[in-house]
This record gives structure tokens, sequence and C-alpha cells, in this order.
């Protein structure tokens, strides 16, 4: 907390400024999409923070960067995506979740993680498709297998049973969690039904999910870690 506590202050106010500003969706502008993006520019601050050496050498961190920049991209193309750039979006996000899969690797496989994922994903996409036409039938089916995908990732390099976890780890894995609930949240209110205080569900999620995430790049190690 003491070191990487510091860091995280810009996110935390900027995150605060989007709440207490909580300027009304149906006026898109640029501020507001800056307003919007500010705390995952933040969170760009906390990760360039630990220095340019510490992102080249460590491939995960500069992976997580990059998801956090399409991230921001898709962030902006939301604020219209009432104006046809919701697919513009998503299409940013999935690019994103491609990212995040890979800075958490592929080992341990921990196949009955995998398995677990893949009923919840299915399950939510069996009841979102009815509600679904057109090209949505498709692109959220494939936007929904990343996603889960990524979540599998994260949730097989935690290894609880084995004692093997960190808290790096474990803020990947809760993230990852919480970016499911997010956006099953944006999928229901678009498609399904009115989400009550859908908005603030999804960004508070949203935000805790990208800011577990980007503390998952930080190596939490220590030197007889590194020797075995």
């Amino acid at each position: 907390v003491r070191s990487e506590g510091p860091k995280l202050v810009p996110f935390f106010k900027a995150t605060c400024v989007y709440f207490v500003l909580w300027l009304p969706t149906s006026s898109p502008s640029w501020f507001s999409a800056l307003i919007k993006c500010l705390p995952i520019f933040g969170l760009w601050v906390f990760l360039l923070a630990h220095g340019i050496n510490f992102l080249v050498s460590h491939r995960s961190a500069s992976r997580i960067l990059a998801g956090l920049i399409f991230s921001a991209v898709g962030d902006a193309f939301l604020i219209w995506q009432e104006q046809g750039y919701f697919i513009h979006g998503l299409l940013m996000f999935a690019i994103t979740h491609i990212l995040y899969s890979s800075a958490f690797g592929m080992k341990p496989l921990d196949l009955k993680a995998g398995l677990l994922m893949g009923l919840v994903t299915s399950s939510c996409y069996a009841f979102l498709y009815s509600y679904l036409s057109g090209p949505f039938t498709y692109l959220v089916a494939v936007y929904i297998a990343l996603i889960g995908f990524m979540g599998w990732r994260a949730v097989a390099g935690m290894q609880l049973c084995n004692d093997l976890w960190t808290w790096t780890k474990l803020s990947a894995c809760i993230g990852a969690m919480l970016f499911m609930v997010s956006d099953l949240t944006i999928a229901l209110n678009k498609f399904c039904f009115p989400v009550p205080y859908s908005r603030f569900i999804i960004m508070a999620t949203y935000y805790a999910a990208q800011m577990l995430i980007a503390l998952s790049a930080v190596e939490s190690r220590d030197e007889e870690d590194f020797r075995k």
C-alpha cells in the first residue's frame, strides 16, 4: 500500500471527478469523453510511474498498458454509442481483452477453471440470445467468448489450491470478474431490460476492474521467489 498507493492518487482523483460531475449521457461531447477517460489516463500514469525499463522488461505490464490505451478509445466511442459507435467501442474492448489474456499468460492451464468459465459465459449468451438481432447476434457471441477467455486466464493464474498465489494474481482475478459484471450489466441494459442504477453499477465495477488489473502488472515477488 505504501509503495503503490501514491501512484494511484491520479486515478482516485479522476474517478471522484467523474462521479461528482456525473455528466448526462443524453448530450455527448468531447468534454464528457475526457471526463470518462480520465481515470484510465490515471492508470496510464500509474504504470508509467514504474519506469519505461519496468514496462520493457515486463511484457505483461506493457500489454496491460496497451489494453488500457484501447480501453480509453473504447470509452470515447461509447460516449457516442447512440450515434452508431457502439460496435466501435465493442471492438476496442475486444482488443483489450485479447491483450489482457496475453498478459495473464497460458500457464498454468487449469482446464477446470476454463470449463467453469465456459459454462458461465455460455449461460450468459444463451440468456441474451433471444434479445439479439442482426450483427449483434454473432458480435456479442465473439465478445463474450473473448472476455470469458480473459476471465479464465486470470482465474487460472491465481492457483489458490497450490499456495502459489500472490496479491497481484488475486487482483487480476477479481478485476476480471468485475469487468465481466460491468459488461454483463451493459448487455442487459442495452439489449434486454432497463437495469436500475445501471450506469453507476457499470462504471463503478469497470473502474475497479481496470484498477485491479493494472495493479496485477506490479511485480510483488521477493528475491527468494526469483531464485526459485
